[in-house]
């Protein structure tokens, strides 16, 4: 499956939350400890939201090759700051390891990413496809799964309503595959923006869905741990969504509940169950 990690909060650069932590996304390329695969080298992406910027859409950097040694992701996270962003580590379920299949996926303003699978995609790919609004369909570049959802989800109003499209494109991947004799169609971690809020969604067909943590309060992480001095500096929206914890400083991190969903936005974060529609 894959790795991937959101950062929203106080402005960053990259390679602060890329590299720096002990457990950080680049190690889990070559380490995971949570994923089905120990080794995620299948492709990476990032993609990032200016700051102060008035651009419709986010940045998006995609490549086939492992994180773990691309000398261009270091440059590039050792330059920009963004107050929100995107990465994502790839060990490929069965699809091509090409550019376009690389995560994130961008339609506008909206980023996507994914760590899962439909399972036997190439039974149900056909009539999921035809199931995207025609005027949408044309901007499908690869050939995932992940990129179907997207463009399912955004079919189902995901501008308008997040939960209520992912629900809805859920409960067709899962209708489309009973269909074909497929007991458990859905495995997904899911995390989607419009560069404002940050949905991340936790689901499985059969009950257990991949890993998924969130970050603690930043001001509960002061008061738990007064020598840590970069949490001085962390605004109170200060959130990470990841596949798994980067590091092992108590009290951090929390297991997003199974079949259930986040929102990361300005005031009060909301954590929700989740169900296909």
């Amino acid at each position: 499956m894959c790795r991937w990690l959101v950062y929203s909060g106080t402005p960053q650069l990259l390679e602060t939350i890329l590299y720096k932590p002990e457990h950080s996304l680049i190690d889990q390329s070559l380490h995971s400890r949570m994923g089905v695969e120990t080794t995620n080298g299948d492709g990476f992406g990032i993609g990032w939201y200016a700051q102060d910027s008035d651009l419709s859409s986010p940045a998006v950097v995609r490549e086939t090759g492992p994180a773990w040694n691309n000398r261009n992701l270091r440059e590039i996270a050792g330059h920009v700051t963004s107050p929100l962003f995107f990465a994502h580590i790839r060990a490929s379920t069965g699809t091509a390891v090409q550019q376009t299949n690389s995560h994130p996926f961008r339609h506008g303003r909206w980023m996507w990413m994914h760590n899962g699978a439909i399972a036997d995609f190439h039974l149900v790919r056909r009539e999921l496809s035809l199931a995207v609004d025609p005027t949408l369909f044309a901007d499908i570049e690869g050939s995932t799964d992940s990129e179907v959802m997207f463009f399912l989800a955004l079919t189902f109003g995901l501008e308008d309503d997040p939960p209520g499209a992912v629900a809805r494109m859920a409960g067709l991947v899962e209708r489309t595959g009973h269909a074909h004799g497929i007991a458990a169609p859905l495995q997904m971690t899911i995390a989607t923006t419009d560069g404002e809020s940050v949905w991340a969604f936790r689901y499985a067909s059969e009950g257990h869905a991949r890993s998924l943590y969130y970050s603690s309060r930043v001001d509960s992480l002061r008061a738990l741990h007064p020598d840590m001095s970069f949490l001085k500096n962390l605004s109170e929206e200060t959130r990470l969504v990841v596949s798994e914890p980067l590091g092992h400083l108590p009290g951090a991190w929390n297991e997003v509940p199974e079949h259930s969903y986040g929102v990361v936005r300005a005031g009060a974060d909301e954590l929700r169950a989740f169900a296909p529609a």
